[in-house]
Parts: C-alpha cells; structure tokens; sequence
C-alpha cells in the first residue's frame, strides 16, 4: 500500500438518521495520484454519499471498513484535518455565505493547509513571518488562477457564493482547488447545473490543474463531462457497490446502452424499466 493512494476497504456508510440501513455497503477502491476515476450510477446509488464519507460529513455514520491515506486510516480524523493532509471535497450545491468575500474566505482556508495536519507553535499561518502567506503573495497566487479559469478579478471581492449562478458556485470551487493544491480532490458533481460554456471552462481549470501529484475522484451523473476531462477508469456504482469497473470506453457504453444490461450483468434486481436507468445527456436545467 503506497501512501500516494487513497485506498477504501470495504467501506460501510449509513445516514445518522438511521445507522442500520447502511447507503454503502461494501466500497473497495483505490485512487493513485496522477489518476483520474470517474464514478458514475443511477439516482440514489450512493454516489454524493461516499463523497461526503470521505470527508467526514456529520450526516454520515460509518458502519465498516477502512480508507487510507498517507499512511492514516482518515476515517479517525475530523473533517478539518482530512483536508489539511490534502483531501479536498468541491460540493454539489455549495453554501452562501453573506458578509465573507471570496479573498478572505480562500486565504483562510489556504492558511489553515499550510498549518498542516498537527498543528505546532512554531507556525502561525496568520502571520508571514511564522508560515502564514503574505497578502502580497496570496494576490499573486489568486491572479494567476483565477486567469487559469478565466474569472473576473472582481469575483474576488464578492460574498462567497451570495447570488452566485450555478456556473459561478462550480467555478469558486474550482479556484479553492487550484488555489490550495490538493493532492486528491474529490469532485461531486462539478458539471451539475452547468450549460455548455461553464463546463467546458470548469473542465478546462480541472485539466489545468491535473499533475502526477494530484488523484481525483470524479463524481457525475453525466457522460458529457467525460468529453472533456478524460478518466483512467470509469466505476458504475449501484446499490451501494461498485458493479463495476472499465476505461473510457465504459462511459460511452453507458451513454448508448444505459445502467440497465451492467446491472443485469452484476446479478442486481432491478424493478424498474431500461428507460428509467437511461444516461442522462443533458440537466434539466443549465446555469450560466
């Protein structure tokens, strides 16, 4: 087991609400950096649910199993210190925050990474000359990716996502990442809600950002995003599992055949027609 891969061992997840009724039930996969995995499934196969497992979301009970990364089982830590050993979590529907702007909001969370994972009185991310980001800096460091994902400078100076469009929601998340450098980003649903122009820009920043230090696991519910950022392996999750696992080409036979003959194939019950377990094409609505 190498400590530049993020390995999840049958893991086990059921909402707080009700931990006997496990949403995972049985997870292996294992995520290198500098490799991009794609997770795709049917509405309410548990796929938003691993993402926020992974990064310890308080809705979420674990049940079983283990994940793995640099060297610590992370299910042991809080959700602060997942994300300073370099895990980073882009949300599907992002929360407003009214009264706290995008620069200081970014800074903080930067400062906060740079702390690292055991925090020490010999650094202070708040102060420069204790490890802290310089102002002059940190503004450098946000003009050179907010170009990268063609945004506005203004963005900036603007509440974090207060009347933000969908497009803008998914690009600040974008720019969290770029900004803090993860070395495994978790993207749950980047594409959702985007019309045609926002995605490609979103998908332009992701592939920008892709290095051999960085792995991503890339949550969608649409196989258009894949025409952009290429995935090294594709995962069908159903009912909790993953039913199965193939390259690009896995995606596009999705696209043209949809979940229904893999879950046949997996020996899953499946109730409902092949039209209801279609690939969707396009969201019902798009957000510039």
């Amino acid at each position: 087991m190498s400590d530049q891969q993020l390995v999840i061992r049958d893991l086990r997840v059921a909402p707080i609400a009700d931990p006997t009724r496990d949403i995972l039930k049985g997870i292996d996969l294992t995520v290198g950096q500098g490799e991009v995995h794609a997770i795709m499934g049917p509405n309410g196969s548990g796929k938003t649910t691993l993402a926020y497992a992974l990064m310890g979301h308080p809705a979420y009970v674990i049940t079983g199993g283990e994940v793995r990364w640099k060297g610590r089982n992370i299910l042991e830590l809080s959700a602060d210190k997942r994300a300073r050993l370099g895990l980073f979590l882009a949300f599907q529907y992002p929360t407003a925050i009214p009264g706290l702007s995008v620069a200081s909001f970014v800074r903080s969370a930067l400062n906060a990474r740079r702390a690292g994972l055991d925090r020490t009185t010999e650094i202070d991310p708040t102060d420069p000359i204790r490890g802290g980001i310089s102002m002059g800096d940190f503004r450098r460091k946000m003009r050179e990716k907010m170009a990268l994902l063609k945004m506005d400078e203004a963005f900036a100076a603007r509440y974090v996502n207060d009347g933000f469009s969908g497009g803008e929601k998914k690009r600040l998340e974008m720019l969290q990442m770029a900004v803090l450098e993860p070395e495994m980003a978790i993207l749950d649903e980047t594409d959702s809600g985007l019309d045609i122009d926002a995605l490609r820009i979103v998908a332009e920043g992701v592939n920008a950002m892709l290095n051999p230090n960085m792995g991503v696991l890339l949550i969608t519910h649409y196989q258009r995003l894949l025409n952009y950022i290429t995935p090294d392996f594709v995962h069908v999750l159903a009912m909790g599992r993953i039913v199965k696992t193939g390259g690009r080409e896995l995606a596009l036979q999705l696209e043209e055949s949809g979940y229904g003959p893999v879950l046949r194939a997996a020996g899953l019950d499946i109730a409902v027609p092949d039209d209801a377990l279609r690939v969707p094409v396009e969201p019902a609505e798009a957000a510039r």
